[in-house]
């Protein structure tokens, strides 16, 4: 090796080992220039360091500095330097004289020096990749006169090769790599020769590892397109498909040998979970008191990937202002029908409501069509028919409903329990036909919220909710109560008693109450994470509703204060909350839950 020029300490890591007759005293790092950024790259690279770190693992001090003269090397070729020296010393002894027959015990050594004079800063001279396809997206600094890093010739490979994939190439590899560096110039050359291949199309797909499920509904539900031109995009597509169906816990699909003329059959390994699953759930709340819910899960009914899930609701309980409400439900879905990316439904519930205003005995059935358009986005298309026996408190009234749910959603969120980041909106239309008390009219609704977050990590998250419905075309006593919009409660305004916001229709009877035809909420939260796993958030709910319409509508808001503790699954929620403004609730309402309020 080359002499070492003047060297100045950068970094030193002192260790001790408590009790012990002796103790690796420190682990040193010296370079030429005293470059911070330098000396911490070698260290993060330095096997040695990190073993030294763990006095368990002494034992392996010796060929973990043997080992170093490469790691560190191939460091600082990442950051452009082609011409380093390196000495690395045990107890001043160059580690690469050291014979492995008279490797020192590593209870007697007390120093571990790192002496590297980094050299010259290279830079491109060539830099370049061929044959490319128009558009290739190399990365920025893979240029000539740019800082020769040797991670950017291999990203630069990467990109270009990924590119010849999307084309069809599925198979394209490095022919050559011609790479030169030039120490009179300190510059480096760069060429890399891709081979792309034949332009492919998909074979014949063949499924290995399951077990209960039908490999022909693998298929379908894959909805890999045989004979087509190939496509990483649409690979990854029919992986995504399978592993949406939450029957597989794991999903691989490989690229097999090129058959003649040009098909790449596809293997897709698949591991089943276990097909049943239950759920217990619980929130509770200072006025809308008590909710138990549950369901039981079958992944795989019949062997094709057929969802059915059984599921009940206990809500209310020991409410302040109306009596407990019941639900069952039972809903059967299928995948991949009738295509990949939609599912087919049948649901069928029956619920008891004692709402504060009213009761109601009720049934629904439906079918329902699930189309997934994109990791993000999902729209969906149903028939209902629903009946309802209602008491309040000007009679009975017998609602009966055909219609058509029509519905789109568009989720970014990095988290459905605890979103830091992202948006989520949910808009439905639903036209429908009217018989007994019931009119025929048009429901819409909206929910939209965004996230953003503030620090690394994000400590601090800013979080804002829109929600928003509208009824056309009813007389409000001839709709059905459950398609009327209420405010007040967890899911809209904390701090207002539930369902405590709605319109006096009826001048006979100055307190009866319904809900109403037009409604809107909005909510902010200001979310911060005090440590690792507990949080503090502060909160402002408002909500108005109307009779007719959005221009004359009564309203109410409430604030608050809320600790989160994170359980790894989703945080567990306490709000405290008291109203703001409106005349419908007085004194402070707590809400328990899982997961964050919106």
């Amino acid at each position: 090796m080359a002499g070492i020029r003047a060297l100045t300490l950068a970094a030193t890591l002192g260790l001790t080992t408590a009790g012990g007759a002796h103790a690796l005293d420190r682990v040193v790092f010296q370079v030429v220039g005293n470059d911070e950024d330098l000396t911490e790259t070698l260290r993060g690279a330095s096997l040695t360091a990190e073993v030294a770190e763990d006095p368990d693992r002494h034992d392996e001090l010796f060929g973990a500095a043997q080992a170093d003269y490469g790691r560190l090397i191939g460091a600082m070729y990442g950051v452009g330097r082609y011409s380093p020296v390196i000495h690395i010393t045990i107890d001043g002894r160059e580690v690469a004289s050291i014979q492995p027959l008279n490797a020192p015990d590593p209870q007697s050594i007390r120093e571990i020096r790192f002496l590297v004079d980094p050299g010259p800063e290279f830079r491109f001279s060539r830099a370049v990749v061929t044959p490319y396809v128009e558009g290739t997206e190399f990365p920025d600094d893979f240029r000539d006169g740019a800082v020769a890093e040797s991670g950017l010739i291999a990203d630069a490979a990467r990109a270009g090769a990924e590119r010849w994939r999307e084309e069809g190439h599925a198979k394209v590899a490095v022919a050559e790599e011609r790479i030169t560096a030039d120490h009179l110039r300190d510059t480096l050359s760069a060429e890399v020769r891709l081979a792309p291949g034949p332009r492919l199309r998909f074979g014949e797909m063949k499924v290995r590892g399951q077990k209960r499920m039908d490999p022909r509904r693998i298929e379908k539900i894959a909805g890999l397109p045989e004979g087509e031109v190939y496509s990483p995009e649409d690979l990854e597509t029919a992986g995504n498909r399978l592993r949406r169906t939450g029957i597989f816990s794991s999903v691989t699909m490989t690229e097999g040998d090129v058959l003649a003329p040009d098909l790449l059959p596809i293997t897709t390994t698949v591991v089943e979970q276990l097909p049943r699953r239950y759920s217990l759930g619980a929130e509770i709340s200072s006025s809308e008191g008590a909710a138990l819910t549950g369901y039981w899960l079958h992944r795989n009914l019949l062997g094709g990937g057929e969802r059915l899930r059984v599921d009940a609701a206990i809500e209310n309980i020991a409410a302040q202002n109306s009596g407990m409400d019941y639900s069952q439900g039972v809903a059967l879905e299928r995948p991949a029908t009738p295509d990949a990316d939609t599912t087919a439904g049948v649901n069928a519930r029956i619920e008891h409501l004692d709402e504060e205003d009213y009761t109601s005995d009720g049934v629904t059935l439906g079918l329902s069509f699930n189309r997934i358009i994109s990791e993000e986005l999902s729209t969906s298309l149903g028939l209902t028919y629903s009946y309802s026996d209602v008491t309040d408190d000007l009679g009975e009234y017998t609602f009966k409903t055909l219609a058509l749910p029509l519905g789109v959603v568009w989720d970014t969120r990095d988290d459905d329990l605890d979103a830091t980041g992202g948006v989520y909106v949910n808009a439905t239309a639903q036209p429908f036909a009217g018989s007994g008390d019931a009119d025929s009219g048009f429901r819409a609704t909206m929910d939209a919220r965004g996230y953003y977050s503030l620090g690394t990590p994000r400590r601090v998250t800013l979080a804002g909710r829109v929600q928003a419905g509208q009824i056309f075309g009813t007389d409000l006593l001839n709709t059905p109560r459950d398609y009327l919009f209420y405010s007040g409660g967890g899911g809209t305004v904390r701090g207002q008693p539930y369902q405590s916001l709605g319109v006096y229709p009826s001048a006979d009877d100055p307190d009866y109450k319904i809900g109403g035809a037009a409604f809107l909420a909005a909510s902010v939260e200001a979310r911060v994470m005090v440590t690792d796993n507990i949080g503090v958030v502060g909160f402002f709910d408002a909500g108005r509703v109307g009779a007719d319409g959005f221009s004359d509508m009564q309203e109410q808001s409430g604030a608050g204060l809320g600790i989160r503790y994170d359980t790894g699954v989703g945080p567990i929620r306490l709000d405290v909350a008291a109203p703001v403004s409106g005349g419908t609730g007085e004194g402070v309402q707590i809400y328990v839950g899982i997961g964050q309020a919106f």
